[in-house]
C-alpha cells in the first residue's frame, strides 16, 4: 500500500524549534513526529511512503538516510522552490501513485490512535468515492458539512458566516464534523486534479466536486488525537505517544 506524509510545511506555530529544524524533526517522546508517521504507517501495512519537503529539505533527506529509509521505499517530493499547498503537493507527486490504487495522506503534525489500515480498507470497498476524509466531532469554527450518508456538501466558517461552495440555506441540516488531517484518494481523483493549477488546497479541490463526487466521511469510534500545532502541546504530546505511538 501506498501513502503520502505532508512534510513541507513551514511550522510557524512551533518557533521558535522550527527556527533551525524543520516541523517534521521536532521530537516527541524521544522520535521525531515523521518517524512517529513513517512507523505506524509501516505497521499498518504501507510499504511505499512520498514524503513531501520544503522547509530545511536536506535535513529531512538526511535524516530518511541515516534510517536506510526505515526499510521501506521511501521517496522524497521536493517542493523547496515553492511550497505547492496541499493539493498541490499530491498532484506533484502523482506518478508515485501508478498503480491504479487507493492512497493515503497523512500530516506529519497528527498524532493519533487512529487504525490506518481500517480507514485504508474502508475505503477501498466503496470505489465509488473520490475520498475518504478521517473527521471527528471536535470544538473549532471551521467544519465540514456531511449530509445523512455521510457524504461532504460544503464547509462553514462559524465565525464569519462563509460558506462553500455556495449558500446553504439551513446549515444545521447537516452533521457539522473537523477534518483530522488524515484522508484517502482514489485514482480518479489525481486525474480530476490536472485541471488544477500547480498550487492549491486539497480542500478547494474537494469543495469544487462534491457535488459531482463522493467524497465520505470517516468517523472513527474512540478517537484520540493530538494536533502538534503549537509548543504548549509538546508536554501533553510526549505522554500522548507513550501511550498510543509505537
Amino acid at each position: 500500500m501506498k501513502a503520502m506524509i505532508f512534510a513541507a510545511g513551514l511550522g510557524t506555530r512551533l518557533r521558535p524549534l522550527t527556527d533551525s529544524i524543520p516541523k517534521a524533526l521536532v521530537p516527541v517522546n524521544g522520535k521525531p513526529l515523521l518517524e512517529h508517521i513513517i512507523l505506524k504507517l509501516k505497521e499498518a501495512g504501507f510499504d511505499e511512503i512520498i514524503v513531501n519537503v520544503h522547509h530545511f529539505p536536506d535535513k529531512i533527506i538526511d535524516f530518511l538516510r541515516s534510517k536506510n529509509n526505515f526499510n521501506i521505499r521511501i521517496e522524497v517530493s521536493d517542493e523547496r522552490e515553492m511550497l505547492l499547498d496541499t493539493g498541490g503537493a499530491i498532484k506533484k507527486a502523482a506518478y508515485f501513485f501508478d498503480d491504479e490504487k487507493p492512497f493515503l495522506v497523512h500530516n506529519v503534525d497528527i498524532l493519533s490512535n487512529l487504525d490506518l489500515k481500517e480507514v485504508y480498507c474502508q475505503h477501498a470497498a466503496n470505489p465509488d468515492r473520490l475520498a475518504t476524509l478521517v473527521v471527528s466531532h471536535r470544538d473549532t469554527y471551521r467544519y465540514l458539512l456531511f449530509d445523512e450518508q455521510e457524504l461532504l456538501c460544503g464547509w462553514v466558517n462559524e465565525k464569519t458566516g462563509e460558506t462553500k461552495p455556495g449558500h446553504f440555506s439551513d446549515i444545521n441540516a447537516f452533521n457539522k464534523l473537523a477534518y483530522a488531517g488524515i484522508q484517502v484518494l482514489s485514482p480518479k481523483a489525481i486525474q480530476l486534479m490536472n485541471k488544477q493549477e500547480d498550487k492549491f488546497p486539497i480542500m478547494y479541490f474537494y469543495l469544487q466536486n462534491c457535488r459531482s463526487e463522493k467524497i465520505a466521511a470517516y468517523i472513527p469510534e474512540n478517537l484520540m488525537m493530538m494536533d502538534m500545532g503549537k509548543t504548549d502541546t509538546l508536554k501533553d504530546a510526549d505522554q500522548f505517544a507513550k501511550q498510543n505511538m509505537l
